[in-house]
């Protein structure tokens, strides 16, 4: 176990007083520099950290947790294979487009004291053996502003990447616009992204990670345009920063308000990567994306292998579905232990990787999609989520998604579109959420909207009710060249109570709506509305859900070998003529 070395509390004061001098003059919040050989303050907590145990948590205070601000040398070294980074563009002509005062002394200092050429840092490496463009910005190059340097060589890489057909991911940080360079450096902004976007066009990687702090022009640009948006633990992330807010307009910010948590939780970033699995997390982002092109779906590896075998308790349990009627299948299907979607995707996937946030207002967790594997075939999944507690119920709204959690896994399906994922939605729902908050932000223009683009989207999609299936919110990311179904699930205009509210003005009359409805799986097989009734073997539970599971995965598989080798048209075709006969 590390001990913290000890010291006597004079010299313990007498570094503190070290710090406070070295800093006196300095307007950064963050401990730039060493105190000493030994200790460094840490900028969250404030205490005096040695430095050795720093450097060895990839400058993480081992007391709070706080991370450090990273110099370009470390943070290529932490992300890069060893002595595989190749610098590009390093002797780009410097110039002052205003000509302001003061500006080269400004740089030259800068130079000289950074031993860069500018604030921002950009070439190719490895990673695990993948080749990446990668780029650093780096705060202490006065705050790493964007001036028409930095906006250059942003869009020189990027062209370049485009030129290779290589993803990009850059760490941003940056105290926004070089107010030195003026409109130049807002110039900046639309030519970065505009690079982007034919990046993008070609359907290649672009990954931001956004570190502290992350404020002004960047954050309008290149920073948050990324495929994946990932932010490191406690980032300053905004568009205005707190002082910038608090000395125009008069606002003071609420605690937490421009952290990366804060903007997880209202769907801006994908999700907090934390340095220790940093490299980690870019090598899985370089393996889900490489479908470009591709039209294969079968890449199982030794998942090819993969044999569906019931045990002999679950052989004896015959598919018992029609001793249920529709009203016990509405109960059970209710019921808060009934397995979830993860229960089933821990056993069919061999890793899944959330993603979060609609980019727009917020993260609903009633809807949850990201990349999963199978085997060495990356697939995007969407998946509704009610809860199996009271607790979890209430944070996830019951399972009814509000138009975010719809944006949410549109943009996830076109993500996937992008990089030829293919598609696996759970749908387990009542219905959207019919509240106040749902029709202010869009309910219905949301469900439309993922209605319009699922038709035509160029990847397979498969859609399996394990549950509830519940009017336009459940149809909304149903959309598929197949439809399965549980063997006691339903799948229904609306509720019963509803359906018998409507009809007959008397929700009391749900179980006699129910039988009517023509809403289980096997009426909906008979109507030809699903394609797949999956058993369930004496009825959804904990002793059940595995095998079940393995009866999906084994059909998904060959769900997906169908599609090999047929266009994304092609593929696009056969769901619209599939929705066309009804």
């Amino acid at each position: 176990m590390n001990r913290k070395r000890r010291f006597p509390t004079d010299l313990y004061n007498r570094l503190e007083e070290r710090l406070r001098n070295k800093l006196k003059n300095n307007n950064s919040d963050t401990a730039k520099d060493a105190i000493g050989e030994d200790l460094i303050k840490c900028p969250k907590c404030g205490k005096m950290v040695e430095r050795a145990h720093v450097v060895k948590r990839k400058y993480v205070c081992y007391e709070c947790g706080g991370y450090f601000r990273v110099r370009t040398k470390n943070r290529i070294r932490m992300v890069a294979d060893f002595k595989t980074f190749e610098p590009w563009f390093e002797d780009m002509e410097v110039s002052n487009p205003l000509d302001f005062e003061g500006y080269e002394e400004k740089l030259a200092a800068a130079r000289e004291k950074t031993g860069l050429n500018e604030a921002v840092t950009v070439g190719r490496c490895k990673v695990f053996g993948d080749d990446i463009v990668l780029g650093v910005c780096d705060s202490r190059f006065m705050m790493s502003s964007m001036g028409h340097v930095v906006g250059e060589k942003i869009t020189m890489a990027i062209e370049r990447a485009t030129e290779l057909r290589l993803p990009v991911f850059l760490f941003c940080c940056s105290g926004g616009a070089r107010m030195q360079e003026g409109i130049i450096s807002l110039m900046q902004m639309a030519k970065t992204s505009a690079a982007i976007k034919k990046h993008g066009d070609a359907g290649l990687l672009y990954c931001s990670i956004l570190t502290d702090p992350t404020t002004g022009g960047v954050t309008a640009s290149f920073a948050m345009l990324g495929d994946v948006i990932m932010a490191e633990p406690g980032a300053l992330i905004g568009f205005a920063g707190p002082r910038v807010i608090r000395q125009t307009i008069g606002q003071e910010l609420p605690e937490g308000f421009q952290t990366a948590e804060f903007l997880v939780e209202h769907g801006f970033v994908d999700g907090i990567v934390e340095r220790e699995r940093l490299k980690k997390t870019i090598h899985f982002l370089i393996t889900a994306h490489q479908g470009v092109g591709k039209k294969t779906y079968n890449n199982f590896g030794e998942e090819k292998d993969f044999k569906f075998e019931l045990s002999e308790s679950l052989k004896e349990q015959s598919w018992n579905a029609e001793q249920f009627t529709a009203w016990e299948k509405v109960k059970a299907v209710r019921q808060l232990d009934r397995p979830s979607a993860m229960d089933y995707m821990d056993s069919i996937f061999d890793v899944f990787v959330e993603a979060h946030g609609d980019r727009g207002f917020g993260d609903d967790k009633a809807l949850v999609g990201g990349i999963a594997f199978i085997g060495m075939q990356p697939v995007t999944v969407i998946a509704d989520l009610k809860g199996n507690s009271l607790e979890e119920c209430q944070q996830r709204n019951f399972g009814m998604p509000l138009p975010e959690g719809y944006r949410k896994a549109l943009r996830l399906m076109k993500q996937a579109e992008k990089f030829n994922r293919p598609i696996i939605s759970f749908v387990n729902t009542s219905g959207a959420f019919c509240g106040i908050e749902a029709e202010e932000r869009g309910q219905g223009e949301a469900i439309a909207r993922n209605l319009l683009e699922m038709s035509g989207l160029k990847v397979p999609v498969l859609c399996i009710l394990i549950g509830e299936g519940g009017s336009g919110g459940a149809i909304a990311t149903a959309v598929g060249n197949e439809v399965w179904m549980m063997e006691n699930a339903t799948y229904s205009i609306l509720s019963p109570e509803g359906f018998a509210s409507i009809l007959w003005r008397d929700a009391g009359r749900a179980q006699e709506a129910s039988e009517v409805m023509n809403i289980t799986a096997q009426d909906l097989k008979r109507l030809g509305v699903i394609e797949r009734i999956v058993p369930e073997f004496g009825g959804a539970g904990a002793e059940t859900s595995e095998a079940i599971a393995g009866y999906m995965k084994k059909h998904i598989m060959e769900f997906l070998e169908k599609y090999n080798g047929m266009s994304g048209e092609e593929i696009a075709a056969e769901r619209y003529a599939r929705y066309r006969v009804f």
